[in-house]
Order: C-alpha cells, then structure tokens, then sequence
C-alpha cells in the first residue's frame, strides 16, 4: 500500500480520505502540523495558502483540503468562513439566519490541494448541491452534515454512514479526482 500525508486536524475529513483512497490502495496518514486559514475570496486561495505555508515545514508529498457551505439565500454565506462559522454560530446559528426561509438551496464545495516537493500544487474541486434542512438529524459526520440533505437524498450527510457520504459529498467527489490522478501516475 502507497502512503500519502493529509494535513489535517479533522479526524471526520481523516476517516472520509482513508476510506475512499484505501480503494486505490492508497493510505492517508493524517499529519496534524496545522496552518492559517487566511481570509480570502476563494476556498483555492485558502488551500493555495496552506499549501505554502506547509511545504516550508514539511518536504514529503501531501494534499490538504478546504471546504465551505454556500447558502443561496445567504449569498453564499458561510463560504469561505464555514470552519469560523461553525465554531462560533454552529448548525443552530444557521437555523436561526435561515428560519421561515423558503430557498433552502446550498452548495458544499471542496477544494484539494495535492503538493509534491519541486512541483507547483495540483487542486482537485468537488460540489454537492442539495439543501438545508428545517432542524438538525443525525450523529455521524461533523461541521454541517446534521443540516445538509444533498439533491435526490432525504437524509441529512449526518445519517450517512462514510461510505454512503462519500458517494455524494462534495469531498468525496474532489478525493475521486485525487484517486484518479494517482492512478494515471
């Protein structure tokens, strides 16, 4: 089995990576090294960010990701700030912003930075459209998954188990493209 580092600190993120890439024969070892997530316009420009900020510490191959919630009603509110969002307003303080709302509509996007020493970062971008629920359901997975049902499910991402998440999530799509673009090396 090939090794591949995942800078994270998200033990969810860490069991969705080595779930889905075991499948190429490819193990994700969660490196918890950390780095800022600045505030920018773009989830790339974060990834692109920690990407530069980790290779002058770290010089073994490693991917990272950044992901956000971009509710319509809210002009795409969290977005790029879904991580601060959840920490200080949770799935609640959503609820709360979105309460007799009818356009529920949202999309979680994800965006991999892949970096091998010498070479300039490969990215790797995933969607999941769907919408937000009226309350939250579920105890599996983390950050918004009790509220996220995606288009053509009716259950939230937090009744999921990793595997059946992993076949709609905005990160399992983007850690397919990851798979796929190991396979072609």
């Amino acid at each position: 089995m090939k090794k591949i580092y995942f800078v994270t600190s998200n033990k969810g993120k860490q069991a969705e990576a080595k779930e889905k890439l075991s499948a190429i024969d490819f193990g994700a070892i969660q490196h918890n090294i950390g780095y800022p997530e600045i505030q920018a316009d773009t989830l790339e420009e974060v990834a692109l960010f920690g990407v530069e900020d980790v290779q002058k510490r770290f010089d073994q191959p490693f991917f990272l990701e950044d992901a956000g919630l971009f509710i319509d009603c809210l002009k795409g509110f969290p977005g790029v700030y879904s991580a601060y969002v959840f920490r200080t307003m949770g799935c609640k303080g959503i609820l709360k912003l979105l309460d007799g709302e009818k356009n529920r509509k949202a999309t979680f996007r994800s965006v991999i930075a892949y970096k091998e020493s010498g070479k300039k970062p490969v990215f790797f971008i995933g969607e999941c459209h769907g919408d937000i629920f009226t309350k939250e359901l579920g105890s599996n997975g983390f950050g918004f998954d009790p509220i996220f049902i995606p288009s053509g499910e009716t259950r939230t991402f937090a009744q999921m188990e990793i595997k059946e998440k992993n076949l709609l999530s905005h990160r399992g799509k983007s850690l397919d493209k990851l798979a796929d673009f190991f396979k072609k090396q």
